[in-house]
């Protein structure tokens, strides 16, 4: 049993599970008491990788801010949009942080572009990678703040490069000005073989480099975007529209 010395010393090292670990140990001497002390310490240590592991991925998908934070790799429904169990493991799988694949998901609205998306960084917290869901929208009002404030551009490139999962939803349904296709294609060249991207968007690939800007720029996003890229085509299943028949 542990003195209140060693309990003192293991919550200053932030271990406090470790603490309620051994203490379940002792509280079983049953299951315990008759084992070595190797095999013991192998399940108190296998116990903590779990847990610290475990809670560390729940603080992943919360920093993440997932619009469906419920969605699950998992639990998807596929048969309507054939999609098969293979390929939405494979599209979370590790291989595609290894190769820094992009993934754009495209379909009609209200296919589950973005539940889909949301699943895979899901999975991606639970391998405790660092995502990050943003809509463009959005991703460029932060940095249109930044700019009429005169300050921090070079932090926002800095945080959204560095994110080992970036999700872009509603890719493109605003046409972005010249400057603020000169700061998606700083995210996008530090993300370059790097680290994956997501992006979910009802534009078909032909319609980027015009909604882009059709120039110099237009062509290099397009480049470091669909060079190392997979992509799901959702169709035109509504997900919607279908869920609330399936609940009537």
């Amino acid at each position: 049993m542990l003195n209140e010395e060693s309990r003192r010393k293991i919550r200053e090292l932030k271990l406090n599970e470790l603490i309620d670990i051994l203490d379940d140990q002792d509280g079983r001497p049953d299951v315990y008491a008759q084992m070595s002390f190797d095999d013991r310490l192998s399940l108190v240590l296998d116990e903590l990788y779990h847990r610290t592991n475990s809670n560390r991925a729940k603080r992943l998908i919360k920093g993440a801010k997932l619009r469906y934070p419920t969605a699950d790799i998992n639990t998807l429904i596929l048969e309507p949009r054939g999609l098969s169990k293979n390929r939405m493991l494979a599209l979370s799988s590790e291989s595609y942080f290894m190769d820094a694949r992009n993934i754009i998901i495209n379909g009609y609205a209200g296919a589950g572009k973005t539940f889909l998306a949301c699943a895979i960084a899901k999975e991606a917290c639970r391998r405790l990678h660092k995502a990050r869901y943003i809509r463009l929208p959005m991703l460029l009002e932060e940095f249109n703040l930044a700019t009429h404030t005169g300050s921090g551009i070079s932090k926002l490139i800095k945080r959204y490069s560095s994110y080992h999962l970036l999700i872009v939803d509603e890719w493109l349904v605003e046409i972005p000005s010249e400057v603020e296709v000169k700061y998606l294609l700083e995210i996008f060249e530090v993300r370059y073989d790097l680290h994956p991207t997501v992006f979910c968007t009802q534009y078909k690939q032909a319609e980027w480099h015009p909604r882009l800007g059709g120039g110099v720029m237009a062509d290099a996003i397009m480049d470091r975007i669909v060079h190392n890229a997979d992509t799901v085509d959702l169709g035109r299943v509504n997900m919607r529209a279908l869920l609330t028949r399936k609940s009537d």
